[in-house]
């Protein structure tokens, strides 16, 4: 079984095609999980459209405190043992969900897998071939601390990261991050260099290439970050103790 979780906002211009491309690679025994946080659209008549004819698909309110919190509600919901990340206006490519679980397959220790993404524009035009070469994405967290390259797009991981990932701190940069730096320290992560997922860039896209953050900024949230995932990894040992001593 796999959990797919997506968070949705105001996306009524490209969320059909985002589902359509989704749900023909589900069984009946997934889930695709939307957290809509607050849309004043038409995104829930259109989630709701959907959800009718696709058993698989559960809808819920989210928290209304932006897009980490939203992808966290989410998150909380799965129950498949690979849970994939899905933005609202991208496009899957109909070989991502088999390839993916055939890499986890193939590396038990991993736990989680990036695929590469095309860019492209509004009509899904490519203006950028290989996410993973024009971000110079690699594996390791000294590397993406400085420049991170876990896109929430391309990502799946393991349920049993869920516990390290879960509560997700109010002052990451982005989730994504935070799952992908923590993947790195629970057990490895690995890039497939195969494009899976047209990256839909847009004038109401929620999330940026390039980010526009002060250096500063920048500094710190990397600092910040930093002392987050020693902290996290400091309670899961503990709770490990706690757990052999009893």
């Amino acid at each position: 079984m796999i959990s797919v979780c997506m968070a949705t906002y105001n996306g009524e211009r490209y969320l059909a095609s985002q589902l359509d491309s989704i749900l023909c690679q589900l069984n009946s025994d997934d889930e695709l999980i939307v957290s809509d946080d607050g849309s004043v659209d038409q995104t829930l008549s259109i989630l709701k459209k959907y959800a009718a004819q696709f058993p698989q698909m559960h809808i819920m309110k989210g928290p209304g405190k932006g897009v980490i919190a939203n992808f966290e509600k989410a998150i909380e919901q799965a129950q498949g043992e690979i849970i994939f990340l899905a933005d609202q206006d991208d496009v899957w490519l109909p070989n991502k969900v088999a390839t993916t679980c055939a890499a986890f397959a193939s590396s038990p220790s991993t736990q989680v897998i990036v695929s590469d993404l095309m860019i492209v524009d509004q009509q899904l035009q490519v203006l950028e071939p290989s996410f993973f070469r024009y971000r110079k994405a690699k594996t390791g967290v000294g590397h993406n601390l400085l420049k991170n390259g876990y896109i929430g797009a391309g990502m799946a991981f393991k349920k049993q990261l869920k516990s390290l990932v879960l509560p997700i701190p109010t002052n990451v940069p982005m989730h994504d991050m935070w799952i992908g730096l923590l993947g790195e320290l629970a057990g490895g992560n690995q890039l497939l260099w195969q494009p899976l997922t047209l990256y839909r860039r847009h004038d109401q896209n929620v999330s940026e290439i390039r980010t526009n953050a002060s250096r500063w900024q920048q500094l710190n949230w990397r600092l910040t970050l930093l002392f987050l995932l020693i902290k996290r990894k400091m309670r899961r040992k503990s709770k490990r103790n706690n757990f052999t001593v009893l």
